[in-house]
């Protein structure tokens, strides 16, 4: 099965920025609607690559994984459609995080 693969860096911006979409063109509100979310729509298994870009602040990866939990979408759920590639261990440990800790409420 060939997965699909979402390189941040490439599809999105290379500098993603910001919550809402208010807070400029590449937040993590706008990357959650327009790939996150019509992927888990989709059930299609979908890799996103994090390492092209110029780094991530805390407030777009919160809103754009943490976000997911919000809308309804459980831990569970997102982790059996997408999966995350990185050479930075400790950044798939903080996308983690903040989806169980939108879990947990």
């Amino acid at each position: 099965m060939s997965a699909k693969i979402i390189d941040i860096g490439k599809d999105f911006s290379r500098y993603p920025a910001g919550r809402y979409e208010t807070d400029g063109p590449f937040s993590g509100e706008l990357f959650r609607a327009k790939f996150l979310v019509p992927a888990l729509s989709s059930n299609e298994h979908v890799t996103i690559a994090l390492d092209d870009t110029a780094g991530y602040g805390s407030s777009f990866l919160e809103e754009a994984f943490g976000g997911l939990v919000r809308l309804g979408y459980s831990a569970q759920q997102i982790n059996s459609v997408i999966s995350f590639q990185s050479e930075d261990p400790s950044l798939l440990e903080e996308i983690e995080e903040y989806i169980q800790d939108a879990e947990q409420g």
